[in-house]
């Protein structure tokens, strides 16, 4: 499991002071227990835009992100989960500038594994990553995928929301 201490050298310094109590009080709202990894990478670099294509959502966003795009998803014939705050569903807990929207799906024994719904594609995307790993790749450029750009040198420029 990655920790925050891994995203220093791609995301630079956290932008927020911890956060994961925080997103720990949306999870236990909605009566789900979200990854470790998560949780902390989102409370330390969360409602961030990450070299102005991965938006993750943090403690600001994460419950109005999922309840309005969320509901939107959850009717799409495309995502085949229904969506958090529904029981027992997928969370999504950000984007990309071209409207790929990025999952975690509970699955067996209390793993999550990140999914995305392709926009581009119009289709589901599964992976067997938990988050820490998968965003991990992500960054580095080292997933098999098309759907992600090759990115600039690191560390990736980070912007986040003041509010």
């Amino acid at each position: 499991m990655r920790t925050v201490s891994d995203f220093v050298p791609l995301l630079g310094a956290p932008v927020r002071q911890d956060e994961g109590h925080l997103i720990k009080e949306i999870a236990a709202a909605w009566s789900v227990t979200l990854p470790e990894d998560f949780i902390a990478i989102a409370g330390a670099y969360g409602d961030a835009a990450i070299s102005d294509y991965i938006y993750i959502c943090g403690a600001r966003t994460l419950r109005s992100y999922a309840e309005g795009m969320g509901r939107k998803l959850e009717a799409s014939r495309t995502v085949p989960h229904v969506v958090l705050p529904s029981p027992g569903g997928a969370l999504v807990w950000g984007n990309t500038v071209e409207g790929d929207q990025l999952f975690l799906v509970p699955r067996q024994g209390g793993a999550w594994t990140v999914s995305a719904f392709r926009r581009g594609w119009a289709d589901w995307h599964d992976t067997d990553l938990g988050f820490g790993d998968w965003f991990h790749l992500a960054l580095t450029g080292r997933t098999a995928t098309d759907w992600l750009p090759e990115w600039e040198p690191l560390p990736h420029p980070v912007e986040f929301d003041e509010e």
